[in-house]
């Protein structure tokens, strides 16, 4: 087995201990070997291809043993693959729905029927590809998208050159949707040349096998690397790919800068119908793409993959910036881009009508997904990270697969309507319609200051759990990176600022931009608390006060609406202010102040901003002693002493003294923030106290 390590284009990844310790379990190394294959995105990217395999099994009505087929279940991902995310199906009902298949037609029924063959009650649901992997007798198959495979699968001269590379020993059948027939052409070829080792399925995919889960990976990694080998030594022969070099791109640094500028302003205009989060690559692969002679021709042909265009839509959007366009004018350039946008859009609306059926679904959205600005990067927007890295992961594959193709041959796509027809099928409308209803917060960017612990970071995980994309901001950077720690980067990213510092503040919302594409909550939590009486309060205590306080305030709103303004598409501001700034109290000066001008500049700004949606709204905190940062040290000393009791006894005086006598937690500032932003929408301007009833500090 030493050899098989040793490839040059395709990860070996099979651990022969892990192997081992999974025993003769065919489903447990067939979900080892879906996760190592779906580790690598050149092999099959999130969500893409499929695997299976068969078993012996007894009958639980008969008690007779029956070969059963396990598969990767409709909407899974071969990377994450459990036995959650498979279907297990009797594999000789599914072959006999041969005898009441009735035709191309007849697609949309089989996929009912397929629920019929279910073996395994915890099945998930069959995907379309089911009688693929069912109508072939292998024990192990996989079904994948690779790069080089597909640049194969989607040259002009695809048969030819499949017979080229791999001589007799792979099939090849032309394009067609998936379906029960595909599973009967696979086998019909399987047939018509008994002892392949896989198929090449034209514009599409692979399908491979092996009598073990181990003979199957093996025999998918040579194959992929027997394609891989064969395109480099084609792109070494031409010397460039892609026509070559047009536009030189910006240094990194430029890159990042002009992304984080634009960013605002394509967010806005790509949510014309329904408010996207976004994502920007300038990888190397990327940018010899985007950057190359060939751009123009190939960008406008789209997607070969069914499983490329379906996240990436059939198309990109190519700006016409100049590199060195000046994008602080953002005028400006929201005038150049609008008609860049509003043609494509009209180009998408023409192709659904040119190629839409009587019973076709609704329109989508016609915004694009992916968006090329040479020089520069590319941008993908979508309803949320994951799905936007995805789409941009997707588009990366559909470079790899030109760049290939263009190398061997010349790269075709699709025809347009092959194209809708995938993307307007009924059973993927299905899908759609059974995805789960999005949360509350969902599609928003928000980005939370003192959000290392306590009140910040109750705050910023509330947003979360609601749907949002977060950055968590805090001056203890290692606070905000332990906060952030039990979330994915597609929920959430750690940001250190000093919120006193205007460059901090800006980077802070740079890597927001670059993180999600814009910003639509602004919350500010960072605080700290001195309590001492005007005599012993000194100057170094006033202005760090007002600096963390009144001017982080002022700043990041300052900041945050520069942003919210180039989307369009308003926003939420909500400061954490104290009881404190309405109830007048002793050695409280500069504290208590501080909380009153913060308060006050929420209403100046509900006043101003009002016009562009952007409504500004304050929670007042009071008593929240349990997990938060303020009470640590000697405010909580100063807060016992100016009540005449001990440290010990705050926590009780404090629930007792209001209305409900009911202990306030960071929890119920969080509930008080996301009551602003996605319950009173109306409301701005407005204070929310969440105090559990303090009569002194009723507002009105």
């Amino acid at each position: 087995m030493e050899n098989v390590k040793t490839f040059r284009y395709v990860n070996y990844l099979w651990d022969e201990n892990k192997a081992a310790s999974l025993g003769n379990d065919q489903v447990a190394l067939f979900l080892y070997r879906s996760n190592i294959l779906g580790a690598d995105l050149r092999i099959t990217n999130y969500g893409g291809g499929n695997t299976s395999c068969k078993t012996i099994e007894k009958d639980p009505l008969t008690n007779e043993e029956v070969e059963v087929m396990w598969v990767k279940g409709s909407g899974g991902d071969i990377g994450t693959l459990t036995r959650k995310g498979i279907a297990g199906l009797y594999t000789e009902r599914l072959r006999n729905l041969k005898n009441v298949y009735e035709g191309l037609e007849d697609e949309d029924r089989m996929v009912g029927l397929f629920d019929h063959c279910i073996y395994d009650l915890d099945s998930k649901a069959p995907s379309i590809d089911t009688p693929l992997h069912g109508l072939l007798p292998f024990k192990h198959i996989d079904h994948l998208h690779p790069d080089a495979l597909i640049a194969v699968a989607a040259a002009k001269d695809s048969e030819k050159i499949t017979k080229e590379i791999w001589g007799d020993t792979m099939g090849w059948v032309p394009w067609q949707r998936p379906g029960f027939d595909l599973g009967l052409q696979l086998e019909k070829c399987l047939n018509d040349n008994p002892g392949i080792r896989g198929i090449v399925l034209g514009s599409h995919g692979l399908f491979t096998w092996g009598n073990t889960s181990y003979e199957c990976y093996i025999n998918s990694l040579e194959v992929i690397e027997m394609a891989s080998e064969y395109i480099a030594k084609k792109i070494e022969e031409k010397g460039q790919v892609f026509g070559g070099q047009k536009v030189e791109s910006l240094p990194a640094e430029e890159r990042k800068n002009k992304a984080a500028q634009l960013m605002p302003l394509l967010r806005g205009l790509a949510s014309s119908e329904n408010r996207m989060v976004g994502h920007f690559t300038d990888s190397e692969v990327v940018m010899e793409f985007i950057n190359s002679n060939d751009l123009e021709r190939l960008a406008p042909l789209g997607t070969s993959c069914p499983d490329h265009f379906l996240r990436t839509k059939i198309q990109p959007l190519v700006l016409t910036l100049d590199k060195n366009e000046d994008l602080t004018d953002s005028k400006a350039v929201f005038e150049k881009l609008t008609p860049l946008f509003e043609q494509y859009r009209q180009e998408y609306r023409d192709y659904y009508e040119t190629c839409k059926h009587a019973n076709s679904p609704a329109m989508r959205d016609p915004n694009p997904v992916i968006i090329i600005y040479p020089g520069v990067g590319m941008f993908s927007f979508s309803k949320d990270k994951q799905t936007t890295r995805v789409a941009s992961e997707f588009y990366i594959n559909a470079i790899n697969v030109m760049r290939g193709a263009e190398a061997i041959s010349e790269y075709t796509s699709l025809p347009r309507q092959e194209a809708f027809d995938i993307e307007y099928w009924l059973l993927e409308e299905a899908k759609l319609q059974r995805m789960p209803k999005e949360k509350p917060l969902s599609r928003k960017i928000a980005i939370v200051t003192g959000a290392g612990g306590g009140i910040g970071q109750a705050i910023a995980d509330k947003m979360i759990a609601e749907g949002a994309v977060v950055v968590y901001t805090d001056l203890n950077k290692e606070a905000v990176e332990t906060a952030t720690s039990k979330y994915s980067k597609d929920q959430a990213v750690a940001v250190a600022c000093d919120v006193t510092k205007g460059e901090e503040i800006v980077n802070a919302f740079k890597q927001t931009v670059l993180a999600f594409g814009g910003v639509d909550i602004i919350v500010h939590s960072a605080g700290l608390a001195i309590s001492k009486s005007l005599e012993d309060t000194t100057s170094e205590d006033w202005d760090l006060l007002e600096n963390v306080l009144v001017k982080g305030q002022f700043l990041m709103s300052k900041t945050g609406v520069e942003i919210m303004k180039k989307q369009n598409l308003g926003g939420d501001i909500v400061n954490i202010a104290s009881k404190n700034g309405l109830v007048a109290g002793p050695n409280n000066v500069a504290y208590g102040t501080a909380k009153a001008a913060q308060q006050h500049m929420t209403r100046l700004l509900a006043a101003e901003l009002a016009a562009d949606k952007i409504r500004v709204n304050v929670v007042n905190p009071d008593g929240v002693i349990v997990g938060s940062k303020i009470w640590e040290g000697s405010w909580a000393e100063g807060r016992a002493k100016a009540n005449g009791i001990t440290v010990e006894e705050l926590p009780a005086f404090y629930a007792k003294r209001n209305l409900l006598n009911e202990i306030i937690l960071p929890e119920d500032i969080a509930n008080g923030v996301f009551a602003c932003v996605a319950i009173l929408n109306k409301s701005t301007g407005n204070i929310i106290n969440v105090d559990g009833g303090m009569a002194n500090a009723f507002p009105r």
